[in-house]
């Protein structure tokens, strides 16, 4: 067999093994592993298993990821989102929709100290639910909310999605977070947007909360004030070039410990489960790296991303349609897989054909993951919709995807807005560079 067929059936094994639910990771190994043994042998194989593994685990970089996610994690257990909520709710509570809308400016705000879309939509639903609920909101409408805006978390930096897409195509994690922030927040006012447009079309839908007094948004501003700037002291020393990515995470970790030992939020039962929960998701993650840069080797020796590339050049296209349809061939996939997955899956083959039409990859990643957020709420899969199905558990599932529809829109508006303004994820990374 020639080592293109070898590289199809290696696909076609890897498919079928995601969806008979073996993790994504433990996937990846299996079939680099398989097609090198098939086109290189045993003991190119074997030296492969012994290498990479290491290099991975030796990897500096890679420590960021379990940095930010103990920042997120310290974040969490401190009860810092309940206080990100409640000066959102300060903030546009009142208005028609308002609870809604304060939602996704706390997931926003918990998105830029855990990188973790799935964190972002519990620790925000918990608190956010019960509150729309107690104002009689659409169930809807505020498990729609919830599930849209924990997508934030893979956008708004620290996002592990950018720096899984940094490993993998050897662009900077500093350029990448930076590139996220811009349209974080068009994303977020698209949100919001959306949520004005449905209440205005059915006021009952989403009734305005009490107001409340000065000295409650004073009180709330003064409980979030300490978390925002560690937030802008992350980025703003990433974006001027104090620190590096690595450093930054580190002093945010290491910041969000000491405010929420200073607020007499930690004790041993809360720091072992931070511990617990940053193993487990940085290990997680290190598996799903190991796989890749074991699968996308052999990708590359089966030839197949450079005969694709030249198969799609020979269609003499124009860049912009063969961008719009790796855009759908995404939209796609993100109905039946996760979004990582899909990532270290894609990225062999499409961050080629990327560089040969001429797009900045730096936004293409950002247009890329601002594509897969949409996989997280995308039925049949949507783990974002489980995830808030777990915690209003008397919202049926079909409510929650209709609620999620105008939140889907409000996504593949910011994607096409990325396309025709290029400059929302580059400004800043570009200014970073001067």
């Amino acid at each position: 067999m020639t080592p293109t067929v070898i590289g199809i059936l290696a696909i076609a094994g890897l498919f079928l093994l995601i969806f008979l639910r073996v993790p994504i990771g433990i996937a990846l190994t299996i079939a680099g592993t398989s097609g090198y043994y098939a086109l290189s042998g045993l003991d190119t194989t074997l030296a492969l298993l012994g290498s990479v593994p290491f290099e991975i685990a030796y990897n500096y970089d890679l420590s960021i990821i379990a940095l930010f996610v103990l920042m997120g994690n310290y974040a969490m257990v401190s009860g810092m989102s309940r206080d990100l909520y409640a000066l959102a709710r300060g903030l546009v509570g009142h208005w028609p929709g308002g609870l809604a809308s304060a939602t996704v400016v706390g997931c926003a705000g918990f998105a830029a100290v855990s990188g973790s879309s799935l964190a972002s939509a519990v620790t925000m639903g918990r608190v956010a639910l019960p509150e729309m609920k107690r104002y009689h909101y659409s169930p809807r409408l505020a498990t729609g909310c919830v599930a849209a805006g924990g997508t934030l978390g893979i956008l708004i930096p620290p996002s592990t999605g950018f720096i899984i897409y940094a490993l993998l195509t050897e662009e900077s994690i500093g350029q990448l977070f930076l590139s996220g922030v811009l349209p974080g927040i068009l994303l977020t006012l698209l949100f919001m947007a959306t949520i004005a447009l449905m209440t205005r079309a059915n006021p009952e839908i989403g009734p305005a909360a009490s107001r409340q007094s000065a000295g409650e948004r004073l009180r709330s501003i003064g409980r979030s004030i300490w978390l925002l700037g560690i937030v802008f002291m992350v980025l703003g020393g990433i974006y001027t070039g104090v620190f590096t990515p690595v450093e930054a995470a580190a002093i945010g970790a290491f910041l969000t410990f000491i405010l929420a030992l200073i607020r007499g939020n930690l004790s041993v039962k809360t720091m072992k489960f931070c511990a617990i929960e940053t193993i487990n998701t940085f290990a997680m993650v290190y598996l799903i790296i190991i796989g890749a840069f074991l699968f996308s080797p052999f990708l590359a020796i089966t030839e197949i991303p450079k005969n694709l590339a030249g198969f799609v050049e020979n269609l003499h296209l124009a860049p912009t349609a063969v961008l719009l349809l790796i855009v759908l061939g995404y939209i796609v996939l993100g109905t039946f897989l996760e979004g990582i997955a899909i990532m270290v899956l894609s990225i062999p083959i499409v961050y080629p054909m990327i560089l040969n039409l001429g797009y900045d990859p730096i936004w293409f990643g950002t247009l890329l993951v601002v594509v897969l957020e949409m996989s997280l709420i995308s039925p049949p899969l949507g783990l974002n919709v489980f995830v808030v199905k777990g915690i209003a558990p008397d919202v049926p599932m079909s409510e929650i995807f209709k609620g999620i529809i105008p939140f889907w829109a409000a996504m593949l508006v910011c994607a096409a807005l990325l396309i025709i303004f290029p400059q929302i994820a580059l400004f800043l990374p570009e200014t970073m560079m001067r």
